[in-house]
């Protein structure tokens, strides 16, 4: 089959693979229908995590039909439309059963193969899924199957941001968004559906900022605005009730906890490769925040979303860019860099 495989730094190549096989009585195969390129895919791209053999598949988030599956598969049959976490789960261990479902003891991450000893990913024409009961969710053919496959990850991982930032419990305060790539519209998108009635979206693209405000954020550009005097003013001087950062940065962490209010709370799902924190303990002693990081537990969301795919934002105004996967080469230099106002990117084998 082809796949795009990872060749080094900054080395992307549309490469001639083995097709997967089922290897476990719980595993089944994919036929990849769609495929994306994700933010955190950068982070092996650039090499900024080491250890990825050469040859691994790259990506994690996909959409296709089962073509194949082993012999312990009770939930799923061939044929099905189906869509992915970016991780695997098992569905019965102690961190699935708290809904921890991206801490799963027996999960995998797709696209991430280290010393011959992995898992391959989704960025081909086919996917061994591992735990595919457990892991995989079906869906409908009148859902669309761009907006199905934006819930394994990006839609997700924007709801755990705004669910982690405790909206419901204070509907009526005032909210910042940091970064207004794919994760940060839907974290947008996820505060208002929580109910957030002033939502502030920070950035300073405006393609990306001009989307902010179309699902419903005040769009500040951060280069053009006192973004610290904005909030101020809009809280009485108080600061924000929290802040979801939504890029990773040592830098936006720091912005994050001079918006963030007395008592407030800073949700971060940004993927972060800083070895150090951007504020020390007594600054968040003195200011009794609450910090909560850490990656989206996706499959325990995914079911939840699927039925607000038909709901009052369209979640794949964010696809700026459609590739088929023999262009992927060129897909991932257009995502890297953002050329021609590109925020999410969508590949079909």
């Amino acid at each position: 089959m082809k796949a795009l495989t990872f060749q080094g730094k900054q080395k992307i190549a549309y490469s001639q693979v083995p097709d997967p096989s089922i290897l476990a009585p719980t595993d089944a195969i994919v036929k990849v229908s769609h495929t994306a390129v994700c933010g955190s895919d950068l982070h092996v791209y650039h090499e900024r995590e080491k250890g990825l053999d050469c040859g691994t598949v790259m990506g994690h988030e996909f959409v296709g039909e089962i073509v194949e599956v082993g012999s312990d598969i009770r939930l799923l049959k061939k044929g099905d439309r189906v869509v992915s976490p970016f991780t695997t789960n098992c569905g019965n261990c102690y961190y699935c059963n708290i809904g921890l479902t991206c801490r799963c003891q027996k999960g995998q991450l797709y696209g991430w193969v280290q010393d011959g000893k992995g898992l391959h990913g989704a960025q081909a024409q086919y996917v061994r899924v591992p735990l595919a009961d457990h892991t995989l969710l079906t869906f409908d053919e009148h859902i669309d199957p761009e907006e199905a496959l934006l819930i394994g990850d990006v839609r997700s991982t924007g709801y755990f941001c705004a669910y982690q930032a405790n909206i419901q419990a204070n509907i009526d305060g005032v909210y910042v968004v940091i970064g207004c790539g794919p994760v940060g519209l839907m974290c947008i998108i996820a505060a208002q559906e929580l109910g957030a009635q002033q939502v502030y979206a920070l950035d300073g693209i405006p393609d990306r900022l001009k989307l902010a405000e179309q699902f419903g954020a005040t769009a500040i550009n951060i280069y053009q605005h006192n973004t610290k005097g904005i909030i101020a003013d809009a809280t009485e001087g108080r600061g924000a009730d929290a802040v979801m950062e939504a890029v990773g940065s040592s830098s936006a962490s720091r912005v994050a906890y001079e918006l963030v209010r007395p008592g407030g709370v800073i949700s971060s799902v940004g993927v972060h490769t800083s070895t150090s924190f951007a504020f020390n303990p007594i600054e968040a002693y003195d200011k009794n925040i609450t910090y909560k990081i850490g990656r989206s537990p996706a499959r325990y969301f995914m079911q939840q979303l699927l039925q607000q795919t038909t709901k009052k934002y369209q979640a794949t105004d964010i696809i700026t860019h459609r590739f088929n996967l023999s262009e992927g080469v060129e897909a991932y230099r257009i995502f890297d860099n953002k050329i021609e106002g590109c925020i999410k990117v969508i590949l079909k084998p």
